[in-house]
């Protein structure tokens, strides 16, 4: 499997997962379909299913003219059937999603929205993770609470060190930013920032992180506690 990582919007990113054994791919949070179609022109790809993370507007804008194009198979947790257009398959926590030889367990991962799932394809060791956790940080909470946000990351955390994360926007600078300041001393943070600036100055995205750096550079993820954790979120909210 190939990863395409394609800038939509102001900051998101979309991906397609693309299968080059059968030319097949699934896209992950489509937030607008011209990204999508123009980069799958003139290859011979067929777009089989648009997975989304969450129901915010910014990761499904893309689904209807996606599906009425090529025909895609769209994909999301059971509990957003009437947030999600024009969802087909209705997944639930800890199921194994497995369609052609695109295979990955869902995790539902609340806190930035009731529904929120993260897609972790475990055979090839990444996993997405829409707007719950970022490279640096996590996402802001809307629906849920602290301490399902809090979970949800243990959740995330729990998985192989060298699965490499891809998340909802490029929001890494900024992180990078608020981690310094608020655990100046951690020198895998010092040693990831200039990593990350070689990157932004080459005009290149930040993603994808892997769990291995998030535990050792992610405050959010080194917090130990729900209390530490929620100082965070609130410092960060005011950043």
């Amino acid at each position: 499997m190939r990863v395409e990582i394609i800038p939509c919007l102001q900051d998101n990113y979309s991906y397609l997962i693309i299968d080059e054994n059968n030319n097949s791919a699934c896209v992950v949070d489509p937030g607008e379909a011209k990204p999508i179609v123009d980069y799958l022109k003139n290859k011979n790809i067929k777009l089989r299913y648009i997975l989304n993370t969450h129901h915010h507007f910014d990761h499904i804008g893309g689904n209807k003219y996606l599906k009425k194009k090529f025909g895609s198979i769209v994909v999301g947790f059971k509990k957003d059937i009437n947030r999600i257009p024009e969802i087909d398959v209705l997944l639930e926590d800890n199921q194994i999603w497995k369609a052609e030889n695109f295979e990955a367990k869902i995790i539902h991962i609340p806190g930035h929205t009731s529904g929120h799932i993260c897609f972790h394809f475990f055979q090839e060791k990444l996993v997405f993770t829409g707007d719950t956790l970022f490279s640096l940080g996590c996402g802001r909470i809307f629906e849920g609470t602290y301490k399902e946000m809090f979970e949800s990351l243990n959740k995330i955390k729990s998985l192989p060190e060298e699965t490499k994360v891809y998340c909802g926007h490029e929001y890494t600078l900024s992180n990078l930013k608020f981690c310094i300041k608020y655990n100046p001393e951690n020198r895998n943070l010092k040693k990831k920032a200039e990593n990350i600036k070689k990157k932004i100055d080459n005009g290149l995205p930040t993603i994808p992180s892997t769990i291995k750096d998030e535990l050792e550079c992610n405050i959010f993820l080194r917090a130990n506690d729900l209390e530490s954790f929620s100082k965070l979120r609130d410092l960060k909210d005011n950043f």
